[in-house]
C-alpha cells in the first residue's frame, strides 16, 4: 500500500451513492475537502408504505441521477475536465438502486475517460468521518483526520457492526448484528407504536416526552461483539399488547389506536435506551481490549443525539461523529472513500465489467 501522506496535487473525485432511496452525488478533493453534496431523496414516496419500496426507489434514481450529477458539478463550481476520478457504491444495498448508480458511473467513466473506483457502502459511512473541510454552509466538521488505530461503530438501517482499523483499509471486523440492525429495529418499533417512517427520528422525538426507565426491556445475549435486536423488537410488541390488556395474538396493526400517547412515549423512551445501551456496552468492551486512539460513529443512527451523548460520556478516548447531514446516505462519503482509495494506491475498477453486489459485506 502506498503512502497516504500529502498529495503532489489535488485529486478531485465525484462520488455517486444510490444504495437505497437517496440519489446522492458529491465532489470531494483528496478524500477530505467537500466541494458539493447534493441529495435527491424519494423518502416521501416510501413513507406511505412504512418503508422503502425497491421498485419505487429504482424508478426515482432513473429520473434524478443525471440532474443530481449536474447539480453537484455546478455546486462544486467544476466540470468534467477537472474531475480526476469517479467513485460509486456497488454494494451493499437494493439491487435495482445499486444498478442505476453503477451503470451511470460506468458509462461516465468510459465517456469522460476517468478511472472508476468501486466503493463499499458500509465503508463509505466510516469515511464520512474523514471529511474535515468545506466551503458549504451549515456543516460542523472536525479539523483533522481521525488517528489510527481506531474503532468504527457502524449503525444504520441495514448494519450494526464494530470494526477495528489499524490503518486505511486494514481492519478486523469484530462483530455484527445476527438479525435486525439497530436502524431496522427503530423502524419496526415505530410501526408498532404508529409513529411515522423513518422510525429513528420518530422514536427519538416521542422518547423526549417519555420516561426511559418506565419498562424493563431485555438486552440480547449473543457473541462478545455481536448484536441482536429482533428479541428487543418482539419484547416491545409483547409489552404494547400487555399495556392494552390483550394477548400475544392481538394484531400489531391495531396497537396504535389502542395505546395512549403517554404509553407510546414511555415505550419509545425505554426501547431507545436499551437499544443504545446495547451498542455502547459492546463499544466499551472493545475499547478496553484494543485501546484505540479514537472511536468513530458512522451510519444513519449516528445522528441519534442520545447515542452520541452516551458514547461521549462513557468512552475514555475521543469519540468522533460526522455532521448529522453526513450520517445518512450521501455521495460525499463515497467520494471521500474513493479519494482515500487513490491516496493508498488501491486499484481502480474496470468500467466495462464492474457489477453490483447487493449482499456485500466488509
Amino acid at each position: 500500500m502506498q503512502s497516504h501522506g500529502i498529495l503532489d496535487r489535488t485529486m478531485r473525485v465525484l462520488g455517486i451513492e444510490t444504495s437505497c432511496d437517496e440519489t446522492a452525488v458529491s465532489v470531494v478533493d483528496n478524500g477530505n475537502s467537500m466541494k458539493s453534496n447534493i441529495i435527491a431523496s424519494s423518502m416521501k414516496l416510501h413513507a406511505v408504505y412504512g418503508g422503502v419500496v425497491p421498485e419505487i426507489a429504482a424508478r426515482s434514481h432513473i429520473e434524478t441521477i443525471i440532474p443530481t450529477i449536474e447539480e453537484s458539478l455546478r455546486q462544486a463550481k467544476t466540470d468534467w475536465e477537472q474531475i480526476d476520478a469517479i467513485a460509486v457504491t456497488y454494494g451493499a444495498g437494493l439491487g435495482g438502486s445499486l444498478l442505476i448508480g453503477v451503470l451511470t458511473a460506468r458509462t461516465l467513466a468510459i465517456v469522460q475517460d476517468k478511472p472508476l473506483y468501486a466503493c463499499n457502502h458500509v465503508m463509505g459511512h466510516v469515511y464520512a468521518n474523514f471529511i474535515n473541510s468545506t466551503s458549504l454552509s451549515g456543516y460542523s466538521l472536525p479539523s483533522s483526520d481521525p488517528e489510527f488505530p481506531l474503532l468504527a461503530v457502524i449503525v444504520s438501517g441495514g448494519h450494526s457492526q464494530l470494526a477495528f482499523f489499524t490503518d486505511h483499509f486494514n481492519y478486523r471486523l469484530l462483530g455484527r448484528t445476527q438479525d435486525d440492525a439497530i436502524g431496522e429495529a427503530f423502524d419496526k418499533v415505530a410501526k408498532i407504536l404508529g409513529l411515522p417512517y423513518p422510525g429513528g427520528p420518530s422514536i427519538s422525538q416521542a422518547a423526549m416526552l417519555g420516561d426511559d426507565k418506565s419498562y424493563n426491556l431485555p438486552k440480547a445475549k449473543v457473541g462478545k461483539y455481536d448484536f441482536s435486536f429482533s428479541g428487543l423488537k418482539t419484547a416491545v410488541l409483547r409489552l404494547a399488547q400487555e399495556q392494552i390488556g390483550e394477548s400475544y395474538d392481538f394484531p400489531s396493526y391495531r396497537l396504535p389506536e389502542r395505546l395512549n400517547e403517554a404509553q407510546k412515549a414511555n415505550i419509545a423512551a425505554s426501547f431507545q435506551r436499551v437499544a443504545i445501551e446495547t451498542i455502547v456496552d459492546k463499544v466499551l468492551l472493545a475499547v478496553e481490549e484494543f485501546s484505540p486512539k479514537c472511536v468513530l460513529l458512522a451510519g444513519g443512527v449516528a445522528a441519534n443525539h442520545q447515542l452520541r451523548q452516551l458514547l461521549a460520556e462513557s468512552v475514555s478516548c475521543p469519540t468522533l461523529v460526522p455532521d448529522s447531514k453526513l450520517c445518512t446516505d450521501n455521495g460525499a462519503m463515497i467520494a471521500a472513500l474513493g479519494g482515500w482509495q487513490i491516496r493508498c494506491g488501491l486499484k481502480s475498477a474496470d468500467p466495462y465489467r464492474l457489477d453490483i453486489n447487493p449482499n456485500l459485506s466488509m
